[in-house]
């Protein structure tokens, strides 16, 4: 698949992902996106049917014993915060919930 090739609807998938794209990232991820894809492809065909599998590696996460009871670190967790609303942390809010008319 060459780069010429792939045509991506940049502002389609951004509206899916409902993520603001500027016009000026619009225009680089239009650039860029092909060559991504393309990457993908490349690494898509490689032959992984002669890879080894080694039977050494294994799960070293321990098992969740003895947890400590629900709550019991919350108020000097809370305590520590910069801000407090209620029994929560309080922080900015970063992604608006108002959809913006377009």
């Amino acid at each position: 698949m060459a780069d010429s090739e792939v045509k991506v609807d940049v502002r389609a998938l951004a509206d899916l992902a409902r993520l603001e794209v500027s016009d000026a990232e619009l225009a680089k991820l239009e650039k860029e996106i092909p060559s991504i894809l393309s990457f993908v492809e490349t690494i898509q065909k490689v032959d992984i049917s002669k890879a080894s599998h080694d039977t050494s590696l294994r799960n070293v996460m321990r098992a969740d014993e003895g947890a400590h009871e629900s709550g019991k670190y919350t108020e000097a967790l809370i305590s520590a915060a910069p801000a407090r609303a209620g029994d929560r942390i309080a922080v900015k809010q970063v992604v608006s919930r108002i959809a913006k008319k377009k």
